[in-house]
């Protein structure tokens, strides 16, 4: 499968922009016509309550008193957590970052959610790991905190991450102690490092976590299903390499194809099978089918919540 390289940068905040436009466009057309994506930045005036918060511009026009919403006002807490391996920057070509690679999808799948979460008013914060917690910021809603996410965003989007292992059940630790106000809190990841039942037991131990703190778990299990799961190569020599260590094994692709399919297959429903136990929704995205079509997991979530 041929992928175009990145041969310019792009511009994760306009991106996202566009497909939630996109999406919220289609909404409207599908049978989801009425579905909550209005997003209000006011509420009715309450008597009793300060007449400094009323904006009196919009009484001018409407002849009614609302209140302006502000910062610690916001109806969801949603904090990001993005795994940045090295394992997440496949597929790549020739050596080089591709515009389908893990990574691409996940930050703009994070860059999705967070406009999302700008239009209805709702807190966000990020996290970003590998081996170890490489950027965290705790939950808000200001103009400020959405720019500081955007620059982290495209910091990662632009400078790819080499031979870094991932550590998902540490990190998911620390965040579970980090977050002290009930959240929903999405991963973005390959969850390359659960494929032992050692790693699985660590990282679900980590979700319970979450879990047991009382935040709404959602995980986007990110892979080209075309390679990662099926495993389509041509029947000819391959030298794969290990992107988090850097191994290299020689191998004819069909000798190898059909219990690796097998493995790979085990590893998912065991993931399946623990994230059902914890009621954790596990959302299974496909590079190959864009970023749009994981955003209404995230709506029909927030709705529940609501």
């Amino acid at each position: 499968m041929q992928n175009q390289v990145i041969s310019e940068n792009i511009n994760v905040e306009l991106l996202a922009n566009q497909v939630v436009e996109g999406f919220i466009i289609g909404l409207h057309k599908s049978p989801f016509h009425g579905f909550s994506v209005e997003f209000a930045e006011h509420r009715l005036y309450n008597t009793g309550e300060p007449i400094k918060n009323i904006d009196w511009k919009v009484f001018g026009r409407t002849d009614k008193l609302f209140s302006k919403k502000f910062e610690e006002e916001t109806n969801l807490r949603c904090h990001l957590v993005i795994d940045t391996s090295s394992s997440m920057y496949f597929p790549q070509e020739n050596g080089k970052q591709s515009k389908k690679s893990k990574i691409n999808f996940a930050i703009i799948a994070a860059a999705c959610f967070k406009q999302l979460m700008k239009k209805q008013r709702d807190a966000v914060g990020l996290s970003l790991f590998n081996s170890d917690i490489t950027f965290h910021a705790d939950a808000k809603s200001s103009s400020i905190q959405h720019q500081i996410i955007n620059a982290e965003l495209q910091k990662i989007m632009d400078s790819p991450i080499q031979n870094k292992t991932s550590n998902t059940a540490k990190a998911l630790h620390l965040i579970a102690e980090s977050i002290h106000k009930r959240s929903m809190v999405i991963i973005l990841s390959d969850m390359m490092d659960n494929t032992s039942s050692q790693g699985l037991e660590d990282t679900f131990a980590a979700l319970q976590h979450l879990r047991y703190n009382k935040h709404e778990v959602i995980v986007f299990d990110i892979a080209d299903k075309k390679q990662e799961l099926d495993f389509e190569f041509e029947n000819r020599p391959y030298e794969f390499e290990d992107l988090e260590t850097g191994e290299k094994i020689k191998l004819q692709a069909e000798q190898i194809k059909e219990h690796y399919i097998t493995e790979i297959k085990k590893s998912k429903a065991a993931i399946k099978l623990k994230c059902a136990q914890f009621k954790i929704d596990l959302i299974e995205a496909n590079v190959e089918e864009g970023v749009q079509k994981i955003l209404m997991p995230y709506l029909l979530k927030r709705q529940k919540l609501n």
